[in-house]
């Protein structure tokens, strides 16, 4: 019974050692550097993005607006005045397909709307391309009634606003990996 209680005590006691010795290799991803270098919300703050080359006044052009701003306030958020290090070019297209189409009307009446994004960081310095990457998002929609067009104008915006919130979550998400491991 003795023993029992030792072999348990030096499992426990090698379990805790080895949660001290690994306890200094995490950081936080948002930690403040101590040692002087910038901190990665100091990094992000660095990377400009420019607006997204669609045809002025299409549904597209609208979408990258969208993915501009909720990528913006997720690097800044409601900061600025920071000099750009960095510049991240946005390619994307768009892809809609029915889901489910009304029997009677010929009408869809659920929907996917897709973005597929490209994504180029470059660094403004050298002007060469640090990091390169693609993500996609895909939403489905309602549509109701066949005779409602408003609500059925409504339900796709709303879907092309919940793809851009999920691309810019996604570009900010893999930018914040970089700039934290460097890879």
């Amino acid at each position: 019974m003795l023993s029992a209680r030792i072999r348990i005590a030096a499992r426990l006691l090698a379990v805790a050692a080895l949660a001290a010795l690994t306890a200094g290799c995490f950081q936080p991803m948002y930690a403040e550097h101590t040692d002087g270098t910038p901190g990665l919300r100091d990094k992000l703050m660095g990377v400009e993005v420019p607006p997204v080359e669609k045809a002025n006044a299409s549904r597209e052009a609208r979408v990258g607006v969208e993915v501009r701003n909720a990528l913006a306030f997720k690097l800044y958020g409601n900061a600025t005045g920071m000099a750009p290090t960095h510049k991240l070019v946005l390619k994307f297209n768009t892809s809609r397909s029915s889901l489910m189409v009304d029997q009677s009307t010929g009408l869809p009446t659920s929907e996917n709307y897709g973005i597929d994004a490209q994504f180029n960081l470059i660094e403004i310095a050298s002007n060469k391309s640090v990091m390169t990457g693609t993500t996609f998002s895909r939403v489905s929609y309602d549509m109701p009634g066949s005779y409602q067009r408003f609500a059925r104008s409504r339900a796709f915006r709303d879907a092309e606003d919940r793809a851009a919130q999920e691309i810019a979550d996604n570009i900010q998400t893999r930018l914040a990996s970089f700039f934290a491991t460097g890879t």
